[in-house]
């Protein structure tokens, strides 16, 4: 097994693509590690077909590693063709060591090509984007973000903004695309794309609430699941071929995670209305006050949809009445006096429990990995002092 540890250069990247060109057709497997990554020494060799083993973002504890066979990364990969049109030339904006970012370079080269890469040493820079959407030459073109930087080329405009317009699909992925965002972003004329995966699915998996072809999605009911109007809540399992075979060295982990063809999340989602899946966060995150349970990401949907408000991430704080209660970081042009609209907005979506006893303004999220809100630094912002409401 080949290591390839990727700091965000187009020359590392170019090597990281031939190596994986290769393992797609039968050759070494590549362990796609961070620049400054470490990973347990010796490793075990993967099981035969694996052409990559990529770490998880360690939301739950400690970093996996996840061997994923190179029949998965092609079916993800057709798959993804298939639901957006045909071939395209690719823009790899994302890290490369990221699962979303890898499977860029396997859309690309099963399309034929290598993808363009932006260099990201610097950071992502929307001008180093437009720059390298403009070196993809003519014909269908997409790529794969995650919200913040569709966040970022949105406020930048100008030619980072008419190049996002120039793709044919803009994936967006690992974290969740508020609303508001959305429809900006869809206003300004941008082909959107949300994606839900993991890096055991090999990427995102459903697109716009949708399993791609041949992706199986279930709902296992689980006791104390959060319940709303729009319809009750389950534990999301995922089958079909773009399945991981497993961790790396970690048989105790892969047997409780993969069972009976279905890779088991830690994601709590539901069907929606129209039959589509719509994804409620982590079911470690669920909040439970005064024997309620509230579900963050469906209090933050609420909040982002508010006037004013650009982002918003919930989480709960020990309380000695309510054992824990809601509370919220928000990023907002409005002054903290509309903290009661806020407020009132959630109360009537989805009951007083769900509504945020304190509300914390911040010029932006912490993240953490490729995009997504950090709810243990946030929760850490937060004191011990009594709730505003």
């Amino acid at each position: 097994m080949r290591t390839i540890r990727c700091d965000g250069s187009p020359d590392r990247i170019a090597e990281l693509v031939a190596v994986l060109d290769e393992a797609l057709d039968g050759g070494p497997p590549v362990l796609a590690l961070a620049g400054s990554a470490g990973h347990a020494a010796p490793l075990p060799d993967p099981a035969p077909g694996t052409a990559a083993v990529l770490a998880t973002s360690g939301s739950t504890g400690e970093p996996k590693l996840v061997a994923l066979p190179a029949a998965a990364l092609r079916a993800s990969a057709l798959a993804t063709r298939a639901r957006l049109g045909g071939p395209a030339r690719w823009l790899l904006a994302l890290p490369a060591e990221h699962v979303a970012g890898l499977q860029v370079i396997v859309r690309a080269l099963l399309a034929g090509a290598a993808p363009v890469v932006q260099d990201l040493r610097g950071g992502f820079r929307p001008d180093g984007f437009a720059a390298a959407a403009a070196r993809l030459g003519p014909g269908p073109r997409c790529t794969s973000l995650v919200p913040t930087q569709l966040l970022r080329l949105l406020d930048d405009g100008g030619p980072a903004l008419t190049a996002l317009r120039g793709f044919s699909a803009v994936l967006v992925g690992g974290a969740a695309l508020d609303p508001p965002l959305r429809a900006r972003a869809e206003a300004a004329g941008v082909p959107l794309v949300a994606t839900y995966g993991m890096t055991e699915t090999s990427g995102g998996c459903v697109y716009d609430g949708v399993p791609l072809d041949g992706v199986r999605i279930g709902l296992v009911d689980e006791r104390g699941s959060p319940d709303d109007a729009q319809g009750p809540t389950g534990r999301i399992t995922v089958a079909g071929a773009t399945l991981a075979s497993g961790y790396l060295g970690d048989p105790a982990a892969t047997a409780a995670a993969f069972a009976d063809g279905r890779f088991r999340t830690g994601d709590l989602g539901r069907w929606g209305s129209d039959g589509r899946l719509e994804v409620l966060g982590r079911a470690d995150d669920v909040i439970v006050t005064g024997g309620e349970n509230v579900a963050p990401a469906a209090v933050e949907r609420i909040l982002a949809a508010q006037p004013g408000v650009r982002a918003a991430c919930v989480v709960g704080v020990p309380d000695v009445e309510w054992g824990q209660v809601v509370v919220a970081a928000v990023v907002r042009d409005v002054p903290a006096a509309d903290d009661r609209r806020l407020r009132d907005a959630v109360r009537e979506s989805l009951g007083r429990a769900a509504v945020p006893r304190r509300l914390l303004d911040l010029p932006d999220l912490p993240l953490r990995g490729i995009g997504k809100p950090d709810r243990a630094v946030i929760t850490q912002m937060f004191d011990q002092g009594p709730p505003d409401e």
